[in-house]
């Protein structure tokens, strides 16, 4: 199996930028070749006397696509290890009108600009230039063209899945559409006298002999996918395979499936649904999979109930929708949903990210309520959202929304908000101080739980993360099940309550809330407590797969070397430095940077220091959300705190977690070590 550097997240690395600088000068070698240094013999196209555009770029083409098939077929390359742009019709179709008027007018695109510009062109410099400042008017106008930018969004779009064709029948198709093209040009260029067709007939005879066998051969090939693939009930009763939106003549494409997984095509927003929704979408069935009894108390405006258990009941129904949508309260129901109706044969079945309570934080959120600023323009949407879902006439006189559904999950909770939904059934509070200090005094029906017993010895390395199983079973324990809204307090130290909550991130448990300020903050402000142990009924807490946020030591130190991820140490600054020490070795590791996580901590209190502060501080490190970011301390209980801020209250979404740190690095002497302030 061939591993892309985009499959191994290497993209920003410097093997990846020497294969693109080889693969650029050999490409635009070739281009040279070509004549597409010459902006006159490139305009000769719009004039029909010069073809070479077409078919060079319908060569690479073809290469490019029966090259891709022959190695996804024979296992050498995963799909979904290739990055696929989405499809926005709007923003292509203009984007390609201007392109073509540029391309008209000036004689050169941007690469082909590139290519001139290697050849002494002066024209090709002017229009380098150019497309320098209009991507600058363009960012400076974006705010204007956004609509545009986003017209037409329809994620990862096969051609042959939307013309309901096979993998094969569309390659042979669509390579003797390029055979076709390529005598054409071949033809028009002879017909303008410009071209040399008694010259090329042998070769362009032989280059369409070449393509339509490998298209042909590629056609007749039987699928890749073994019947392994297949749905166990289909193996075992002999049944006609069932249709699935990853099925290609008949079978389940596997590899289709995962690729729409990894693109986003399993899923919607919440804010794409509510317009959806608002704009009278025919053809989208919303399915409520919750039980008849949440249902009545508050739905989704067009949802119906079908409960989880009689999903299989409406198979031929949802078969024939355009677009199925399965909500519950969270998500875990609703995935588990939405992958067994893709097997069961429904088409486009999606389900709703985060569930009710994304739909509620994202849409129906007071702005007043917001800990983030929002735009006019996004507060009148919310508006508009709340006047449509929360005063239909099925929502019996405009329920208020359900108390159980907290303002973030997973994020900060309100002292206030909590004692609004104590007595909601599905709710477990979590108090991580100090027995005694929970014996004396705790909020009404929390638990008392230490944080270290969360931890032990994994592979000779103390103080680490215990795995899923054992974890599963401790939180089980406390009765939490994957529905539970988790509510963790802390005392005098937040990174008690981080820790749990990376206990929970272990299980996929993303149904949790830390409270804001703690257990200083509800005492301060006369909140209810008493000192009686709750009543616990356990749970069997089932064992996900392993995280996707924890990283080990041999992945930090090619981080430390690749100059695309920042790597942040929060411990204090003298044992960063190396004027300090508690481990086997003083120092830092080579690249990364200290920002202590006492700073995200609002001076004099046991809360996070305001959203902007951290905002701030955090960009100023880590520019771009989508950054990779690899966060440590010595035991990665301090450094728990910080993933948290940058994920859940920030929304960087590539944030690592050396639980190991220093413990592992500092007692590895094959490890680098820096000292110093760098």
């Amino acid at each position: 199996m061939i591993n892309t550097l985009y499959a191994m997240d290497l993209l920003g690395t410097p093997l990846a930028f020497g294969a693109a600088l080889l693969i650029g000068s050999a490409f635009g070698a070739v281009l040279e070749r070509a004549g597409f240094g010459s902006s006159r013999r490139l305009s000769a196209i719009f004039y029909f006397r010069d073809m070479t555009v077409l078919k060079v770029m319908f060569s690479a083409v073809l290469v490019a696509m029966l090259g891709l098939c022959y190695m996804s077929h024979a296992g050498l390359i995963d799909a979904g290890s290739i990055s696929l742009p989405d499809t926005v019709y709007g923003a292509q179709i203009v984007g390609g009108l201007l392109f073509g008027v540029g391309f008209v007018m000036g004689g050169w695109c941007p690469g082909t600009a590139a290519v001139g510009l290697a050849s002494g062109r002066l024209d090709a410099l002017l229009f380098l230039f150019g497309a320098v400042l209009g991507s600058i008017l363009f960012n400076e106008l974006f705010g204007l063209v956004k609509p545009l930018y986003t017209m037409g969004h329809s994620g990862t779009v096969f051609i042959y899945d939307t013309l309901g064709l096979a993998k094969g029948t569309f390659v042979l198709g669509f390579t003797i559409a390029g055979v076709v093209a390529f005598w054409a040009s071949e033809l028009i260029e002879t017909r303008m006298g410009t071209g040399r067709l008694d010259r090329n007939a042998a070769p362009l005879w032989v280059f369409t002999f070449l393509l339509l066998i490998t298209a042909g051969t590629y056609y007749s090939l039987p699928p890749a996918a073994p019947d392994a693939a297949l749905p166990v009930q289909a193996q075992a009763t002999g049944q006609a395979e069932t249709r699935h939106p990853g099925i290609a003549a008949g079978r389940i494409d596997l590899e289709r499936h995962l690729v729409a997984i990894e693109t986003g095509e399993d899923h919607i927003e919440p804010a794409q649904l509510a317009d959806r929704l608002m704009a009278g979408a025919a053809g989208l069935r919303l399915i409520d999979i919750r039980s008849a009894e949440e249902f009545a108390a508050f739905h989704l405006r067009g949802a119906v109930s079908i409960p989880l258990p009689e999903l299989a009941l409406h198979l031929d129904e949802l078969r024939n929708a355009e677009t199925v949508v399965v909500y519950s309260r969270g998500m875990t129901h609703a995935a588990q949903a939405r992958d067994a109706l893709a097997q069961a044969g429904v088409p486009n079945a999606l389900l709703l990210t985060d569930g009710l309570e994304g739909f509620f934080r994202t849409c129906l959120k007071p702005v007043s309520l917001r800990a983030e600023p929002v735009s006019e323009a996004f507060a009148e949407r919310i508006r508009e959202w709340r006047r449509y879902f929360l005063a239909s006439p099925d929502r019996r006189a405009a329920q208020p929304l359900p108390a159980a559904a907290p303002a973030h999950v997973p994020g900060l909770i309100s002292a206030e908000r909590l004692a609004a939904i104590l007595t909601e059934p599905d709710l477990r509070v979590i108090d991580t101080r100090p027995q005694p200090e929970y014996n004396t005094s705790h909020v009404p029906g929390a638990v008392a739980l230490n944080p270290e017993s969360l931890r032990g010895v994994v592979g000779g390395i103390p103080s680490m993360l215990l795995p899923a199983d054992l974890l599963a079973r401790q939180f089980g324990a406390l009765g939490i099940s994957p529905e539970t809204h988790v509510v963790i307090i802390h005392g005098d130290k937040v990174h008690d309550a981080t820790l749990v909550a990376m206990g929970l991130e272990r299980l996929g448990h993303t149904h949790y809330s830390i409270l804001d300020g703690g257990w200083q903050r509800w005492h301060a402000e006369g909140r209810p407590a008493d000192t009686r142990l709750p009543s616990i009924t356990e749970t069997v807490y089932p064992v996900p797969p392993a995280d996707g946020f924890t990283v080990g030591a041999e992945a930090v130190l090619a981080a430390s070397r690749d100059g695309a991820t920042r790597i942040i140490d929060v411990r204090p600054a003298p044992f960063f430095t190396g004027k300090a020490s508690d481990e086997a070795r003083a120092g830092h590791i080579p690249g990364a940077v200290n920002r202590p996580f006492t700073l995200d901590l609002a001076s004099g209190t046991t809360g996070f220091a305001s959203p902007a502060d951290l905002a701030k501080a955090y960009e100023s490190l880590v520019p771009l959300r989508d950054g990779r970011v690899i966060v440590h301390c010595r035991t990665g209980h301090q450094a728990s705190q910080t993933w948290f801020v940058l994920r859940r209250l920030l929304g960087f979404t590539n944030v690592l977690w050396y639980d190991a740190g220093w413990t592992e690095w500092s007692a590895r002497p094959e490890l680098p070590v820096a000292t110093g302030d760098k």
